[in-house]
């Protein structure tokens, strides 16, 4: 009876208020709203499309010694771009996500963040589950760089579409809470390969059989595209204020019931309805205004950010390898180190609206420099985990911070676009990082690698604390001007 009543109690002040909500922007109604359960399963949701791409980038480091030791790949390289070295497994992967990133980022901008969301996870998926029979180098690299694109055009539009359907004083715990969901493929993929890579079943390696598990994500899509509901935001841009007035009537609605509250009021400002997006969006917009130093400083962070991220994420059991530590214990050491992934960003999502988020990220920075030139130069294993630990803690949380932080940097008419820019640059670094760590391990061995991140990391340091802006609590209209 009571849930009857709270719902005749909605209707009736959908219909007393029907005139003023169509006049309110979005942004304002969805930015009222308080933290729910509902908004947590959209963002998980969305998150599970992540957790394939995720579940992918990282899966390359834990199949890394099946491939070399199955005679694909091997883990130095006669030179740059030399196809028989495992660097350019990593190096096809990454300039397939330059591509999805640079020239197809801007579909989500153009067709809506829910169908490039599916469209994107199915080419991703398709191309892994070919890439998985492949017996070359070269056709390898080819299908990895499909998927590259796939996941590429993905990783942008989860950062977007997150940003722009939950509220602004929860945005940033919201998008860590998202990057928490994708990051527990991390020790799935670890542990999956641990058991599975020394193997051989049915005929097919048990690496293999770890990129065949990794490309069900095809099979999920249909299942969690039904009741997304696309970026009201989004449709507000384009004009569609209909459409995007009944998707927030519906999540005001379900807010509504499950809070057991009437909603809170309008901002002043809730009349303020942004301008509809009736050309294409220039280009050369993000490098005017206040986004010439955002895009300044979020290139230069991408850049390096993938020294930390991948230089280390994606090279752990060659590193521990190269160490002297043998192919069964370099994966168990790799599997451990993976289990501490997820408090990265568990301690992103605790600390997303107490710190200043730019901050955080120095912080991040920071750590891995550290904790990663200690990490080189020791070989107990306790220190070893410990070291390991840190480095990959940090990173996550670096994730976990980064993702909001480019997203709300720009407006909605070429969010997905500019992040895509941005962001693009760290596939740009990635493309290369594989084959100068291969290079320094070959001559200099495992502690110049990490000189290398190291040095990227003080980069972080001085861009982010010197041209970033403060973003914690600040509506994205608000950031965008």
């Amino acid at each position: 009876m009571y849930m009857d009543k709270v719902e005749n109690d909605i209707a009736g002040s959908t219909r007393a208020n029907a005139s003023t909500r169509a006049r309110a922007s979005v942004s304002a109604r969805l930015d009222r709203l308080p933290p729910t359960r509902y908004f947590r399963g959209l963002v998980a949701r969305i998150a599970i499309g992540g957790w394939f791409e995720f579940y992918e980038m990282f899966m390359a480091a834990y199949i890394s010694l099946g491939l070399i030791h199955g005679g694909l790949y091997r883990a130095t390289t006669a030179g740059l771009f030399d196809v028989r070295g495992f660097a350019s497994f990593l190096a096809s992967f990454f300039a397939g996500m330059f591509v999805g990133t640079v020239a197809l980022g801007g579909f989500t901008d153009r067709f809506g963040r829910r169908a490039v969301f599916t469209g994107a996870m199915l080419i991703y998926s398709l191309a892994t589950f070919v890439a998985a029979f492949q017996n070359s180098p070269v056709a390898m690299d080819l299908w990895r760089f499909f998927a590259g694109i796939g996941i590429g055009v993905q990783l942008i539009t989860v950062d977007t579409y997150v940003s722009e359907l939950t509220p602004h004083h929860a945005r940033g715990r919201y998008s860590a809470f998202s990057i928490l969901v994708i990051l527990t493929s991390v020790p799935v993929v670890a542990v999956l390969s641990f058991l599975l890579v020394p193997l051989t079943f049915a005929g097919l390696e048990g690496w293999r059989w770890v990129m065949i598990i990794g490309s069900a994500g095809a099979i999920l899509i249909w299942f969690m595209r039904r009741g997304l509901p696309e970026s009201p935001r989004w449709l507000e841009s384009k004009g569609r204020t209909d459409e995007a007035s009944a998707i927030v009537d519906e999540i005001e609605r379900r807010v509504t019931i499950e809070t057991r509250a009437p909603l809170p009021p309008l901002a002043a400002n809730a009349y303020d309805v942004p301008p509809i997006e009736t050309g294409k969006v220039s280009f050369g917009e993000m490098w005017k205004g206040p986004y010439l130093s955002r895009t300044l400083m979020l290139s230069v962070f991408n850049f390096c950010q993938t020294f930390g991220v991948y230089g280390f994420g994606s090279w752990v059991p060659v590193l521990l390898y190269t160490k002297g530590i043998t192919l069964t214990h370099s994966l168990l050491y790799t599997m451990v180190i993976a289990f501490t992934t997820p408090l990265g960003a568990l301690g992103a999502m605790a600390c997303a609206e107490r710190i200043q988020r730019k901050w955080q990220l120095v912080g991040s920075a920071i750590t891995v420099a550290v904790a990663g030139i200690v990490f080189g130069l020791v070989r107990d294993p306790v220190w070893i985990l410990l070291f390991g630990s840190a480095v990959t803690i940090a990173n996550n949380w670096l994730i976990g911070i980064f993702h909001t932080y480019q997203a709300e940097l720009y407006p909605t008419r070429m969010r997905a676009r500019a992040v895509g820019f941005v962001f693009s640059w760290s596939r740009v670094s990635s493309i290369f990082v594989g084959f100068w760590v291969a290079a320094l391990l070959k001559h200099f061995g495992v502690p110049a690698v990490f000189v290398l991140i190291s040095s990227a990391m003080l980069v972080i340091v001085v861009m982010v604390g010197a041209l970033g802006p403060r973003t914690n609590g600040i509506r994205l209209e608000e950031l965008s001007q």
